[in-house]
């Protein structure tokens, strides 16, 4: 009986964005382990951007520095 943890920050996910995740990580654990999904279970966890870190930094500073990296002219 498989149980699943996604967590994402709190942008505005829709009911039906969250159903294709369910449906999606779902199906891989019955294509992958052979589960079957009448006992898969999938949650879904939003996480407050403020309360989310990546690289040492607070969320929105890693995407306002990848952004600048990205936008940054190369030699």
């Amino acid at each position: 009986m498989p149980y699943v943890n996604v967590r994402i920050t709190r942008e505005g996910a829709t009911a039906e964005q969250k159903a294709r995740i369910i449906a999606g990580v779902t199906e891989l654990l019955v294509e992958v382990l052979a589960k079957d999904p009448a006992t898969t279970f999938v949650v879904i966890d939003e996480v407050e951007q403020a309360d989310w870190g990546v690289g040492g930094l607070p969320v929105d500073e890693y995407r306002r520095r990848a952004r600048a990296a990205v936008s940054a002219p190369r030699d």
